[in-house]
């Protein structure tokens, strides 16, 4: 860590990072493959979470087998999800992390795999706190060729904030999204979900707990 540049510039994923919408995720598609027989547990959630909405509609749906197409069961869960997102909560840590970089004049970006529709129905209920980010990526974005794990939308949101990627940090909960934002050559800060295989972070630069546990001294940031 301390052979790299002061951090100067934060991105963040969203879902189950900032956001607690995994749990809306994992109801409702629990419910949905119910009705055929099925089981959705985290070891098959672990493989899908972070990528994009199409590609792990299609690992669902192949590896339960299921008597729908992908496209199916993505209408149906949209549907749900946009019932349920504007009550999502925010995880522990993220607003005082997000306020306090701010407070201190760091560019701070979203960079979501989520579609925007989807994105701005999640943050809803949050924007006192959403409207702090000098830039918020989605992964419908024109300008995004291929989703996480490739770097493109980290790098879009770099580019967004005028940031250089050796000089910035992203905080991810996904494998998918270490993998993005070391393909982008910045140093990633994992928050895995405690259900997640530690074993599958190899390359974060720290591996947190939660957001309340991040020492932004440690990267050269502001101490709060």
């Amino acid at each position: 860590m301390n052979t790299r540049p002061a951090a100067r510039y934060v991105l963040f994923d969203v879902d189950g990072l900032l956001l607690d919408t995994e749990i809306i995720y994992t109801e409702v598609t629990r419910d949905i493959v119910a009705r055929f027989g099925k089981t959705f547990d985290w070891s098959i959630k672990a493989n899908m979470i972070g990528r994009a909405q199409m590609e792990s509609s299609r690992y669902l749906v192949e590896t339960l087998e299921l008597p729908i197409s992908p496209e199916d069961y993505l209408e149906e869960r949209n549907d749900k999800l946009r019932a349920g997102f504007p009550d999502c909560r925010a995880m522990p840590g993220a607003e005082a992390l997000v306020r306090h970089l701010h407070a201190h004049g760091i560019p701070i970006a979203v960079a979501t795999s989520s579609s925007r529709e989807l994105y701005e129905l999640k943050k809803s209920r949050h924007g006192a706190w959403f409207e702090l980010f000098e830039a918020e990526i989605s992964g419908d974005d024109p300008e995004i060729r291929q989703a996480k794990p490739a770097p493109d939308i980290f790098l879009a949101a770099a580019a967004r904030i005028g940031a250089r990627p050796e000089e910035t940090l992203v905080f991810e909960d996904a494998p998918s999204g270490l993998a993005a934002g070391i393909a982008a050559n910045m140093r990633v800060i994992a928050v895995p979900d405690p259900n997640m295989d530690r074993n599958r972070y190899t390359g974060a630069t720290e591996i947190l707990a939660s957001l309340e546990d991040f020492d932004p001294a440690r990267y050269g940031l502001p101490a709060r």
